[in-house]
């Protein structure tokens, strides 16, 4: 049964606050300082290190298939040779040390902030969510929760922002756009090009070639076509019916207090800590 439209709504808005909160792991120096002096050398192998941690120290074709828009070639330079040098265990200690850290020195008195009834309802839907299907976001929803506030709160909006993204995947898969299509996609719609190619590690040629086939498809030519552009709508609005799932174990009035405490925190994050716009994708909060 699809959810509410209501919960649908709250589940695409909250998606662009909780994605601010989460994306400090990403682009602050904070977060880096931590990664490198666990021994993650260079930005990217903190990156795919971090993120594909709570697998466990997994081969290469798992996160190959859970990231998905991501070069394979791009992401074996790092697993699975990197938990020989830094074990998942290291990286996940890592990862949260940096991004709390991070929120704390970009939020000053984020620790008087009404965090504990957000963290409470935050972790109630975590742990309430369905996982199936969905194994970073999985991943993280099984690590213990933190004591510490704002580590909770981290680690739930990690958890959250990977369901939805599993969950995007999902429908992606269900339509035949592989990971570099989709970004090809996305670029017919906004002209993203540019920011996020370097990012992927996909070549000039595997980008001409995927931009082929969605012309062939019918869904892209100078520009989305009329068919690429409803197949889009429908990508985005799919997902956010399948991330809204999760939210059922909260009330509206609940989930307009998350929103209500944590906005304005994502705000100050999105003047200064978390660019926009940047390769993530998510709108600015």
């Amino acid at each position: 049964m699809s959810p509410d439209h209501t919960v649908v709504i709250r589940a695409r808005e909250l998606w662009a606050v909780l994605e601010a909160v989460h994306d400090v792991t990403y682009f602050t120096p904070q977060a880096r300082a931590a990664h490198e002096a666990a021994g993650l050398r260079g930005f990217w192998r903190g990156y795919v290190a971090t993120r594909a941690a709570p697998l466990g120290a997994v081969t290469l074709g798992p996160v190959v298939a859970a990231f998905h828009n991501f070069a394979p070639s791009f992401l074996a330079r790092t697993v699975p040779a990197i938990w020989a040098v830094v074990p998942p265990e290291q990286a996940l200690t890592a990862r949260l040390a940096g991004a709390v850290t991070a929120l704390r020195e970009h939020l000053p008195g984020l620790d008087r902030e009404p965090l504990a009834e957000v963290v409470s309802v935050l972790w109630r839907i975590v742990r309430s969510a369905s996982w199936e299907g969905r194994p970073l976001g999985a991943a993280n929803a099984d690590l213990p929760e933190p004591e510490d506030p704002v580590a909770a709160l981290w680690l739930a909006t990690t958890a959250l922002r990977e369901h939805r993204g599993d969950g995007h995947v999902a429908v992606l898969v269900a339509e035949g756009i592989g990971g570099l299509e989709a970004h090809v996609l996305r670029d017919a719609a906004d002209g993203s090009r540019d920011l996020v190619l370097p990012h992927r590690g996909w070549t000039d040629d595997e980008w001409s070639a995927a931009h082929a086939r969605l012309v062939e498809r019918g869904l892209v030519a100078d520009g989305l076509t009329e068919e690429g552009r409803r197949l889009r709508e429908h990508i985005e609005r799919r997902t956010d019916e399948l991330a809204a799932q999760a939210y059922a174990a909260a009330t509206e009035a609940e989930l307009a207090r998350v929103d209500a405490v944590l906005r304005p925190l994502a705000k100050r994050l999105a003047g200064g800590a978390v660019p926009y716009p940047n390769p993530v994708g998510a709108p600015a909060p």
